[in-house]
């Protein structure tokens, strides 16, 4: 596949400005044009390779081709079936099912949405490594958000810093809530005795997870929640802190009798999509464990 390039046509608004500042207004940012300058990559007006000094004039056609990116040397590709949701040249939206982790780990070394990826990038041609956006722990499933390119990656990563990129997920956690919706104010930090476990702590950092209750169940509920915050794990840790822990998730006192892992799934994401200017919004299913406790729970 051909490098992936931006172009744009100067207009009278932009005239005068040197390339420098123009790009920096396009949100490309200094590792971007480092990587640019010295990986082999163009910087082009009207066809005519620039330095970032040139100072652009009406009219002008500017070109930017970034170079190609190299797989990281701990993610092999791996021939691994990838459900994907939505593709474009600029990014994927994959489902993630359970038990499946989304970069490897010491512990699972292989066998990630990340090798997945790469092992797909490989069968289409395309000269990249896993830009995983929007992550999910190993027994969560559910859509994740993946740039095909580290420019797309910086601009998707900026939206999320801002907040504007919205993740609903669906749960179902022990107990009846006595209230159909509710906000959870509690700074989330990392258990002093664990490297895995996080729990509310007074010095923790900020967390903020919002619920609504969408059906109370014989011995459960049916949580849709949102994040305003994205800690390890902030999920479990308040549902648990509250009283409610998700069924299935034994590490914050879940019962397994229901479901061998949490029952936790992201359900919708939505997104202002960095090249088309619109937001858009993807939806998936619930996976057949989850589908099958509501059976269950009736």
């Amino acid at each position: 596949m051909s490098p992936f390039t931006m172009q744009w046509t100067i207009d009278s608004l932009n005239e005068g400005k040197l390339v420098r500042e123009f790009l920096k207004e396009q949100q490309i940012s200094k590792t971007a044009l480092t990587d640019i300058k010295f990986k082999n990559g163009r910087i082009m007006v009207n066809n005519q390779d620039v330095t970032v000094r040139y100072p652009l004039q009406l009219g002008d056609q500017i070109t930017v081709q970034f170079p190609d990116e190299e797989p990281s040397e701990g993610v092999k590709g791996e021939k691994i079936p990838l459900e994907i949701i939505y593709e474009d040249e600029y990014l994927l939206v994959v489902m993630k099912p359970p038990g499946m982790n989304t970069i490897p780990s010491r512990e699972h070394p292989s066998g990630s949405l990340a090798n997945a990826l790469i092992g797909y990038y490989e069968q289409i041609g395309l000269s990249a490594t896993a830009h995983i956006v929007t992550r999910l722990d190993r027994d969560t499933s559910g859509i994740v958000l993946v740039a095909k390119h580290r420019h797309t990656h910086h601009l998707l990563s900026e939206q999320q810093r801002k907040g504007t990129v919205k993740r609903t997920y669906e749960a179902f956690a022990h107990g009846v809530f006595l209230e159909p919706e509710g906000r959870i104010d509690q700074p989330i930090g990392r258990k002093s005795d664990s490297i895995i476990e996080r729990m509310v702590r007074e010095d923790g950092q900020y967390a903020v997870t919002n619920f609504s209750v969408k059906k109370s169940c014989s011995h459960f509920t049916w949580l849709a929640l949102q994040l305003e915050t994205g800690r390890t794990h902030q999920i479990r840790v308040h549902l648990a802190y509250i009283g409610h822990p998700l069924l299935g998730d034994d590490l914050y006192g879940g019962n397994l009798d229901w479901i061998k892992r949490q029952a936790l799934h992201c359900r919708k994401i939505s997104f202002v999509h960095p090249f088309m200017g619109k937001r858009v919004t993807f939806t998936s299913d619930l996976p057949e464990d989850m589908k099958e406790l509501l059976i269950q729970g009736n």
